[in-house]
């Protein structure tokens, strides 16, 4: 009776948490399942409610009333706002829209600490709710009592609107057949709007209601954000009470977890996530036609793939390097004629296949044309030291890890189709690795690098079945439920990570053997640089060799690829564990260049940045991706500090700009360029909802 004693306050502050949670989550599903939009901004609707009714509190109930009608106005006119803003990437996917999202939650949150503060505001509630009543013989605060039954009315309420109602059916119409809707008088684009208001007055009145729960801060967005995901997941989209029960049972976890199994609490949660959506991918076969997001293009893939790499095999050991045409005259799905380098180079070798960039056309001015951007980056990135001072210098280091990661992500995204948010988790394997070794005494450059590819492919090895199965929005769900467990785990395996406060002071890689250890920038970039380079040139040559290739054909004709009898599976696991070796090495080379390392190099944001880097270079484009963490970093760390306090709205500005303005990255630029403005390089066609990674040449 005494632990039921202990722990009954704890209970009851889980349901109370949970309620919280469930009011924010339903309209995350709304908007998810009706609307078909990925917010990522969800948490900062409900801290436009939080500040917005802790600003309006005077501890009476008109302030009350004034703070929830205000708050809720406000997250709803926001939610409109969003609709208008992602309307234009209906045709796109989740993937952009997540993105877009992501940059706007950054400025969102950015002008509310301009506006309101950084500090946690406090927040006053009536004087008849700011008192404790004795529940079962326990004294419980009065608010979140009262806050249970709200909650408990929104959800009976919620329900009849959606199943009971004319307003409800045209919701529920407009997620199944907005055509059908449109044919009855009602105006889909309308009622998108509406419901993402909807959604948005929900989490603004729960940020409202919730904040002497959950109160306005600097983390709240993100807490919020993060919790009402694993609502979700867990309750699915089918039914509210479904994400009720779920959102109790997260409440508890965050309460009556921390109280009983403090050291278990924070892997919960994202495990269940994880557990959830692995299963449902095991029971839901991959889409028959082209489960990538390709098509079936006419032509069989198969026999082209195979009809090339034989050319290619006989090719290089007879020295020809002709190969006969594909079948019909047409090429599989995202692998084009002029891209069939596999059997054309023939006993020449993979450097001047690697100049040529793909293309059919092997002379000399093509070969220059198609390898200038890369001699160029080189060029400059070897020019650095003598033009930046050591700081910048040292953001160019940063930039190199970061832009390894970006790689590893495109690997994923655009040659895979495994669009992921977990690049991290192998990426701080390899970084934490570098730093124990280091403190260890182990400093030698090569060894840390080759133990930081190893440790961080062996996890991606342990971690990539439960990746390779899933799709589309599941991968990102999987992904970040995995970066967000590394993150907890981070957090609490102190004697290996040092915890919140990192780890510091380790000795400085030794570039060679017998050498100093590195102190000047000069010399730490010099060696990140030299790193990256030859990591780069073995992911091209991999990505541009008949495995590359048949990694293409897997992204783009899944099913004719099984039913031929390729391992489908075992291509996209190598590709994830390579993409986790390269990781471990951008997670070691940053390591080398900071010489610290704490959790929020490692955390989701920087998954966020890595993404988007891969993004602005273009789906399939390796030196887009370092282009494009080049532009994050002088962003975040050079631009920003001209402007202090204001780093997150700047990178939320070039999220943003990079969704609209760059829908085929930095590569379909190019490729509208080179094709007289056209632009119909399948390659660069932006992300759909199957289809993250797209279509087309292995861009360098």
């Amino acid at each position: 009776m005494n632990i039921l004693d202990a722990h009954f306050v704890p209970a009851v502050d889980g349901v109370a948490y949970g309620l919280l949670l469930f009011v924010v989550a339903a309209g995350l599903s709304l908007a998810f399942g009706t609307a078909g939009v990925l917010n990522l901004s969800h948490g900062t609707l409900y801290a436009i409610g939080a500040y917005t009714g802790a600003e309006l509190s005077d501890g009476t109930w008109g302030g009350l009333a004034v703070g929830l009608a205000a708050g809720t106005a406000a997250a709803a006119a926001a939610g409109a706002g969003l609709s208008a803003a992602t309307i234009p990437l209906a045709r796109r996917g989740h993937l952009a829209q997540a993105l877009l999202t992501f940059g706007l939650a950054l400025i969102g949150g950015n002008l509310l600490i301009e506006f309101f503060g950084a500090d946690e505001l406090p927040v006053r509630v009536p004087e008849a709710l700011d008192s404790s009543v004795t529940l079962l013989g326990h004294r419980y605060p009065a608010y979140r009592l009262c806050f249970i039954l709200m909650a408990v009315l929104l959800a009976a309420f919620g329900t009849w609107v959606l199943t009971r109602t004319r307003v409800g059916a045209a919701v529920r119409a407009s997620a199944d057949d907005p055509q059908m809707l449109a044919t009855t008088g009602h105006s889909p684009r309308a009622v998108h709007t509406g419901v993402l208001a909807a959604a948005g007055a929900l989490a603004g009145a729960a940020g409202v209601l919730g904040a002497p729960i959950i109160g306005p801060g600097a983390g709240t967005a993100d807490t919020v954000l993060m919790l009402s995901l694993v609502v979700v997941v867990l309750g699915g989209l089918r039914s509210l009470w479904t994400t009720l029960f779920a959102a109790i049972a997260v409440g508890e976890v965050q309460t009556l977890g921390v109280s009983v199994a403090p050291d278990w609490a924070p892997y919960l949660l994202f495990a269940a996530m994880a557990a959830v959506l692995i299963l449902r991918s095991q029971f839901t076969e991959p889409a028959t036609s082209g489960a990538h997001g390709g098509g079936d293009g006419g032509a069989d893939p198969v026999e082209w793939l195979r009809r090339r790499l034989s050319a290619s095999f006989k090719g290089r050991g007879s020295g020809a390097g002709g190969t006969a045409p594909p079948p019909s005259g047409a090429a599989p799905p995202g692998v084009g004629a002029d891209k069939a380098e596999a059997g054309r180079s023939g006993g020449r070798g993979a450097l001047p296949w690697l100049l040529r960039g793909g293309r059919a056309d092997g002379d000399l001015a093509s070969r220059v044309r198609q390898a200038a951007p890369l001699l160029i980056l080189l060029g400059v990135l070897i020019a650095l030291p003598t033009l930046l001072d050591a700081y910048t210098i040292s953001l160019a280091g940063s930039a190199l890890a970061l832009g390894l990661l970006a790689v590893s992500v495109t690997i994923l995204t655009g040659y895979a189709g495994l669009p992921t948010l977990g690049q991290t988790a192998p990426f701080a394997v390899g970084a934490y690795a570098t730093a124990n070794l280091a403190d260890a005494g182990w400093t030698l450059g090569p060894v840390q690098i080759v133990v930081a590819a190893i440790a961080a492919a062996l996890f991606s090895l342990v971690t990539g079945p439960a990746v390779i199965r899933a799709r589309g929005t599941t991968v990102l769900m999987i992904t970040l439920a995995i970066g967000e467990l590394a993150s907890a785990a981070i957090n609490q395996l102190k004697s290996v990570t040092g915890g919140a406060d990192g780890l510091v002071g380790f000795p400085p890689t030794q570039a060679l053997w017998g050498g100093e250890g590195m102190v000047d920038e000069s010399e730490v970039y010099n060696y990140a640089l030299a790193v990256a380079v030859v990591a780069v040139a073995v992911t091209l040559l991999v990505l541009r060799s008949p495995a590359g290739k048949l990694l293409i054909g897997t992204r783009n004709a899944e099913a004719r690829m099984r039913a031929s009898g390729h391992p489908v599976g075992r291509y996209l696991l190598m590709a994830h564990i390579g993409a986790g070796a390269l990781a471990g090495v951008g997670g070691s080379v940053m390591v080398t260049v900071q010489q610290y390392l704490s959790p929020a190099d490692v955390g989701f944001e920087i998954a966020a940045f890595a993404l988007l880097a891969a993004v602005i270079g273009g789906n399939t484009s390796v030196i887009g991706a370092l282009i494009g963490a080049g532009l994050i970093v002088s962003t975040r760390d050079w631009v920003a500090s001209s402007w202090p306090g204001h780093g997150h709205l700047l990178l939320g500005v070039l999220f943003v700009a990079a969704v609209y303005l760059l829908p085929r990255g930095l590569a379909g630029l190019r490729a509208r360029s080179g094709s007289g403005g056209r632009g119909t390089a399948e390659a660069d066609r932006p992300p759909s909802d199957h289809d993250s990674a797209t279509a087309g040449k292995v861009a360098p």
